[in-house]
């Protein structure tokens, strides 16, 4: 149990440093580093008992988030010819402070929500939680489409990890299914950037501002 609080408490390190690094190359190295964290999780929650199933949803988990989107997102940046520095519509300092913000709301609202006994292990809930907004932080406070297909995959690991306990109970189809969609996800937004730096020569979305009839 101490090393899976150490494992969510790494994780929501990441959450915080996700809204505070201002390079997109770190950025990236740090979704597989939570691709890495989030391996791990299936195994740690099952504990002593781990069964094919947690070892098959953790390997996968590892390929895809750990291996998989990285080399996507590192491979899509190298072929852009874009500033690496993540351009904020809302500053550093703000989005650290409203991330420390999501964390304390995350361990308030575990305390009140009538949770079954032992749905949740300790920090797994704010950990997830906490995720999600960090994830959804960088969609709406970033101007470059990169940054936000990044914030797109972190949330979705937050929606992930809130089914880890539910992982045990056979819905490894649900999953999966979810892993595919982002994959999909990730596959069309970075054809979409690729074409959106290609004709417009720029993927900052801000510019659509400038846009008239």
């Amino acid at each position: 149990m101490e090393l899976f609080q150490s494992v969510m408490v790494a994780l929501l390190c990441c959450n915080l440093a996700y809204l505070a690094i201002s390079r997109l190359r770190v950025l990236i190295r740090l979704t597989a580093v939570q691709g890495a964290l989030l391996a791990a999780v299936p195994l740690l929650f099952s504990g002593s008992a781990a069964h094919g199933h947690a070892l098959a949803l953790s390997f996968a988990v590892f390929a895809i988030k750990g291996v998989g989107f990285p080399w996507l997102l590192a491979r899509t940046l190298s072929r852009l010819e874009v500033n690496p520095v993540v351009e904020p519509t809302l500053g550093f300092h703000l989005s650290l402070v409203a991330g420390v913000a999501g964390l304390l709301f995350s361990l308030w609202l575990e305390t009140r929500l009538p949770f079954p006994p032992g749905l949740f292990p300790p920090l797994l809930f704010p950990a997830a939680l906490t995720t999600i907004f960090a994830g959804l932080t960088l969609v709406v406070a970033r101007k470059k489409a990169l940054t936000q297909v990044i914030g797109y995959l972190g949330a979705e690991n937050g929606i992930f990890l809130l089914g880890t306990p539910l992982s045990g109970q056979g819905s490894v189809w649900l999953e999966l299914s979810v892993l595919l969609d982002v994959f999909v996800a990730v596959f069309v937004m970075g054809i979409a950037i690729h074409h959106i730096n290609k004709t417009f020569e720029s993927i900052d979305v801000g510019r659509f501002c400038s846009l008239r009839d």
